[in-house]
Order: C-alpha cells, then sequence, then structure tokens
C-alpha cells in the first residue's frame, strides 16, 4: 500500500481540504487537555464539553453544517490497523495535532454489500490541517503517520452520530450493518468488532500500515 497526502488529487474524491476556520484554541485544547492511548489502542468520545464551549463551535455549525445540531469530540491513539470502515448520511470533519493517516474506500466500491480491503487507499493529513470527509466515503479510526506518534483527531459530526443506536426492524442488508445512531458498519473478522456481533463485510487483508510509517 501506498500513502498519500490529501494534497494529492486522489483525495478529491473522498473529501475536501477545509479553510477560512480558527482553530488554534481548539488544537491547543486537544493537544493538552485528551488523552493518548497507547499499546495500539484509540480512545474515541463523540461530544467533549471542553471542545463545544470553544468559539469555533459556531462557526463549524453554521458554516461547515449549514446550522445543523453539531458534536465535537475526538479519536485519539496509536493505532495501525483498519479493523473495519464505516459511514454516516453526513460528512465528518477531522482534524489533527499531528499527522495522521486516514484509511479510506468509497461506498460504490461495494459488489454485493461487501468490500475488498484492496480498495482502501491511505490519505496523510498534515497537522493542522481540516478536511472533510463525505458521508459516501467509508473511514474509520485514524492511524500514527509516524512510528511512536500517538493521533489527536478532532472529530465533528451531527450531533447524535454514534449515540445509541435506534430499534429497527432489519428489512434490508444496510439494516443489519448499523451498529449505533447514524452508524453503518462493515467489520473485518479479525477486528474485536467483529468478536463482538458486527457483520464482517471486509474481505481481504485487515490493513496495518505500521510497516509503512517508520
Amino acid at each position: 500500500m501506498q500513502l498519500y497526502s490529501v494534497y494529492d488529487p486522489l483525495f478529491i474524491k473522498y473529501g475536501k481540504i477545509l479553510s477560512g476556520y480558527d482553530t488554534e484554541e481548539l488544537l491547543s485544547v486537544l493537544r493538552n487537555e485528551t488523552p493518548i492511548p497507547g499499546d495500539g489502542k484509540t480512545i474515541y468520545v463523540a461530544s467533549d464539553p471542553k471542545l463545544e464551549v470553544l468559539s469555533v463551535e459556531k462557526d463549524f455549525r453554521l458554516r461547515a453544517y449549514g446550522g445543523m445540531p453539531i458534536q465535537i469530540g475526538y479519536c485519539n491513539g496509536t493505532n495501525t490497523k483498519m479493523n473495519c470502515l464505516e459511514y454516516h448520511r453526513d460528512s465528518e470533519l477531522n482534524l489533527g495535532t499531528e499527522d495522521f493517516v486516514l484509511l479510506l474506500a468509497k461506498r460504490e466500491e461495494l459488489e454485493n454489500g461487501r468490500l475488498n480491503s484492496e480498495k482502501v487507499v491511505g490519505f496523510v493529513v498534515p497537522k493542522g490541517v481540516l478536511v472533510e470527509v463525505y458521508a459516501t466515503t467509508l473511514h474509520y479510526a485514524p492511524c500514527m503517520a509516524k512510528a511512536g506518534v500517538g493521533v489527536q483527531v478532532l472529530v465533528v459530526l451531527p450531533r447524535g452520530t454514534n449515540g445509541e443506536k435506534p430499534e429497527i426492524r432489519i428489512q434490508n442488508e444496510e439494516d443489519e450493518m448499523l451498529r449505533a445512531c447514524n452508524k453503518w458498519l462493515l467489520a473485518h473478522a479479525e477486528s474485536k468488532e467483529a468478536a463482538s456481533g458486527a457483520k464482517v463485510l471486509i474481505d481481504g487483508k485487515n490493513i496495518d500500515i505500521s510497516d509503512l510509517i517508520k
């Protein structure tokens, strides 16, 4: 696998670099007040009051999401593996205190509801660069871009996303993928999510970029 920059034209179909947002205070709080687990683990907090009281919240809510209610949280860790991919009905914003890697694919690349991991592309997001990941893009936890340097990554989504899964009657294949509010998940067989009941829909290798970031 090759890692591309989000400035590469290849990124255009997966997402977009956003400008015109003052994120300095946000990066400072993210860097100084959010933990980084070790041992290849990640921690996800959907909504963090320390981040949501910052002035940029209004800018994200009114400009990036057109007035929709949003939540601001983070996904931090020392992960190098794909494990799963997910999508939402809305775009997600990401911003890191250090360079990080997003492993991405497109929903239209699914075949009979399944994805071969050979379709997954890795992109390096430089620290301090705000990116939008489109609703049509499959993604999951950010990975380290440099060995031993854990990541602290902002996650902005419509409020309620990744909250409690609604009670539904299964009527199609997509219903079987619903794992939480506004969260549809494809798991690899080797992931802990698969072990806990997530539907295994990713074929091929469970991508690990550890050899690419030494």
